[in-house]
This record gives structure tokens, sequence and C-alpha cells, in this order.
């Protein structure tokens, strides 16, 4: 999808998405609105599709069901596609009874087609009657024997195909709907699409789909294919499975599946930005030929050529995705991603209410960020108390004089007239100096004492920020538990 989009947008072309539900068995209710959520975070919004429309509308097949029997007969009608009437149980007995150790789950093709119920086996009459008995059948492509059948694909270059090991896909299913075979390459044709991309698993289909463009008389009007590597996890081709075994997100979005009610966790949730996601997406199978890895949207698209699209599978690496998105959390200005941070900050129980503070505590502590959800412990304490104080991290060193040092500390600070890091700066380094304790020993007391644990920028940063009346009462709760 991502390379599809890109390709077009160099070109100057139309983005258009089909929602391809031939298949009603596999239907998976809210499937088609995430797709389009998903589309919308990244920023790939297409220019034609069931939401925006378009010249060739409806772009739902399952609402361009009767469309595809009129080019499904038309291929009888030419010899190119017969009728079938087997029945499952005919099929299964099929499958048995010609079973052989170097052909295990035999196939309807031209070896076996004179052996079943067919259109190519009946008689014209038994045929018709068949057919006026509303018999239950599919359509199938009669594929020809002894045949090459090629194309150039603009990754993988020419391709080849035996006929002889193809088999006779159905094209038009017993309840009216076509398979994807047929749908694909009648809506290519009628919505005038140049170029298709696909993943690499769609390569076994070619030759049904290539022999039907030229059954159909439309070769001259084929577009240009390109068959995608697949991405790669640990054990193989990334799957849902590998996200839950390795802890890391495998869609873009949170998905939960209707039938299970299983959550698979999404980039956007785990705390990516769609900058990010859309460039990691991009470098796992193809580059720029330079050095450069951080690419904005615009940079990706202006780029982009097929020519540097890789043929194997590329390995997803989370780290590297990680990576990435800190990049994008220190280059994005505070105002653009501060509607995501404050999200997030209330999520978990943060009130945000000054959005010139929440921009002045991004840019202090974005360094320290690689994922957007990271700013609840290194953001959270500008605005609210920590809810837990690490008196542990302390206490090893903790003693009598650093206790007075600190109660000493705060009654100072409630005499500071202008609340800067100078002053408490000052403030602090004066006292030290008197009580004979150095500097580099309190710093840790009082940051754990401010923020809660051992994290955050500077201490004196994190004191001007929160303000006088707050670093004092911090300051006397965290004295109370040492």
């Amino acid at each position: 999808m991502l390379y599809n989009y890109l390709f077009a947008r160099h070109h100057g072309g139309e983005f258009v998405l089909r929602i391809e539900d031939t298949d009603q068995t596999r239907f998976v209710p809210g499937a088609e609105q995430y797709i389009y959520d998903c589309l919308k975070w990244c920023g790939l919004e297409p220019d034609e599709s069931p939401l925006h429309g378009g010249p060739y509308a409806p772009y739902k097949q399952s609402e361009r069901k009767e469309l595809y029997r009129k080019y499904a007969e038309i291929l009888v009608t030419h010899g190119y596609a017969y009728y079938a009437f087997d029945t499952k149980e005919e099929l299964e007995q099929m499958r048995e009874a010609y079973k052989t150790a170097e052909n295990p789950s035999p196939q309807y093709d031209h070896t076996l087609r004179s052996k079943m119920r067919n259109s190519l086996t009946l008689s014209d009459d038994e045929v018709i009657y068949l057919l006026e008995q509303n018999t239950p059948h599919v359509i199938r492509i009669k594929i020809p024997e002894n045949e090459t059948v090629s194309f150039t694909d603009m990754i993988r270059g020419d391709i080849h195909f035996d006929t002889n090991v193809v088999d006779d896909k159905v094209l038009l299913k017993a309840d009216g709907m076509p398979t994807y075979h047929l749908a694909v390459v009648v809506d290519d044709y009628l919505m005038k699409i140049t170029h298709a991309f696909r993943g690499e698993e769609w390569l076994p289909s070619a030759p049904v789909h290539l022999l039907l463009w030229k059954y159909l008389g439309w070769e001259q009007h084929m577009p240009q294919w390109a068959h995608l590597p697949l991405i790669l996890g640990p054990s193989g081709k990334l799957s849902k499975r590998d996200g839950a075994k390795y802890g890391f997100p495998v869609f873009a979005m949170n998905w939960t599946d209707p039938k299970t009610n299983e959550l698979t966790e999404g980039f956007k949730e785990k705390g990516f930005l769609p900058e990010a996601f859309i460039n990691l997406l991009a470098l796992l199978g193809w580059n720029a030929g330079t050095e450069q890895e951080v690419f904005s949207k615009e940079e990706l698209v202006a780029q982009f050529s097929m020519e540097r699209v890789h043929s194997g599978g590329a390995k997803f690496d989370y780290e590297k995705a990680k990576w990435f998105n800190h990049e994008w959390i220190k280059r994005k200005e505070a105002q653009s991603i501060k509607e995501e941070v404050r999200n997030i900050l209330t999520t978990n129980g943060i009130t945000v209410d000054d959005d010139k503070y929440l921009e002045t505590v991004i840019e202090l502590v974005r360094e320290r960020c690689t994922l957007l959800t990271d700013f609840v412990q290194q953001a959270g304490f500008f605005f609210k108390s920590p809810g837990t104080i690490d008196v542990d991290a302390v206490k090893p060193k903790w003693n009598e004089e650093k206790k007075i040092f600190f109660e000493t500390f705060v009654e100072q600070l409630k005499t500071v007239q202008q609340w800067n890091i100078t002053t408490i700066e000052e403030v602090f380094k004066t006292l030290a100096s008197e009580k004979n304790i150095k500097p580099g020993e309190l710093q840790l007391p009082l940051r754990v004492m401010l923020v809660g644990g051992k994290f955050g920028p500077a201490v004196v940063q994190i004191a001007e920020l929160i303000g006088k009346e707050e670093t004092v009462k911090r300051i006397q709760y965290a004295l109370t538990l040492l």
C-alpha cells in the first residue's frame, strides 16, 4: 500500500483504494473501517475509494457482483472457461482417488478435468438442463496445456510460467461472487489501473491473471506489476504471532479480533509517530542509494523509484524501528506533537491545562523519549507530584548531614524572591559549601525527591519549571519518607 502511494504521488498519478471483499467466508466485521483509519493515521489518503468516491465507483467488489458474471460467461462462450458442477463430496473423492506419493494433493487441472462433472465432459443438453435447474456450479478457467506465459515484473524482471503446473482456478463461485482472480482483472481494466504492486505470495497466481487479460482481449491495457518482498520476522514471514511472542507491534493501530476478542497492539498505541512508521516501513524494502535514513513523506515521494526496491525479504528490526521514532520525536516541533503527548498523559491520569507549558516540557525532555509513551515517565512529574518515591535509591548514602542540608535548603528556598535556575543553583551550591558536602552527592537525592526516580533533565531545570511551592512540598514529603 505504501509503495503504491509513493509511486503514484511521485509520478503525479491517482492512488486508488479498492476493497476486495469477494470471499464472504473471510469477512471480518470492522476490518474495512480499520483500513480507512490506518491509512488516515499514516497520512496516505486515497484519491479514489469507497469513502472518497471516484469515476469508477463502486470501489467495493461485493457491490460489483453482477458485473463479473458477464465476463465469466464471455470466457465460457469463447471456450476459455467452463461450468463445473462437482459437489464438495465429489471434489474430496477426486483428491483421495488420484492421490499418489508424488502428488499428495491432486488439483483440478488439465489431467483431471476430463474425469470430473463439468461442461467439458457433459453433453450440451445435460449442461443446459443443469443450468435451468439452478444446479449449484462454479466457473473455472481452462488452463491450456504445454504453454509458457510470461511477464516482466518491475522488481524481478522477466518471469515465466509453465501452464502444465497451473490448476483450473475457480473464477466465479456458486454464490455468484467472483474469486480474486477474475475480479482483480476485470476491475483493473475497467478502472484503468496502470500499476499494481502486491506481495510476492501472489506470484503463483500470475499465470491465471495473465491468461485472463489475454482471453478477454485486454492485453494491451494490462497494468505493470511489481511483486514486493515479504517483511520477515524472527521466524520467517512477520505474523501476528511474532508480535505477541516477541513484544513488538505488527499492526499500524490496535486491532481486536472480533472472533476471539484478542487485542493486538499497534504502532500508534505503542507510541510511534506516523512519520516514523512510514519511514521505517519504506526502508524495509527500499533504499535511496545514499546514507540518508530519516525521510519525510515528501522526501520519500520525491526520491522513490521501483528500481531500488529489494527483491529479497527484509527482516523487521524493532530496535531500529524505535530508533526511527526517537529521531522523529527529536526532529518534530513541540507544537506538532503536543496533542499526542497530551492524550497519552491524560490517559495516564495526568491533567495538562497550559499549552505553552506543555511545549516547554516537551522541548526539555524529548531527547529522552524513544516512544511517545515515554513522556509519561519523562514529563509526567512536571504536571503531577510523583506517586512513588524511590527512597531505596537514596538510602544507601543517606545520613544525618544530608538530612540537615535538605531541611535547611527548604527553608532557604522559601525565601527566594526570583525563582529561576540561577538563584536555585546559587542557593544549592552555597549551602553545600557551607555544609562541606560535595554538590554531586546531593544531586541524586534532590532528583529523586522531585521526580520520584533516577531520571529526568537537569534537576535545577525541573525545580524552576515546577515552581517554588511544588519544589518545597516535594522535598518536605520525601524527607518524611527518608
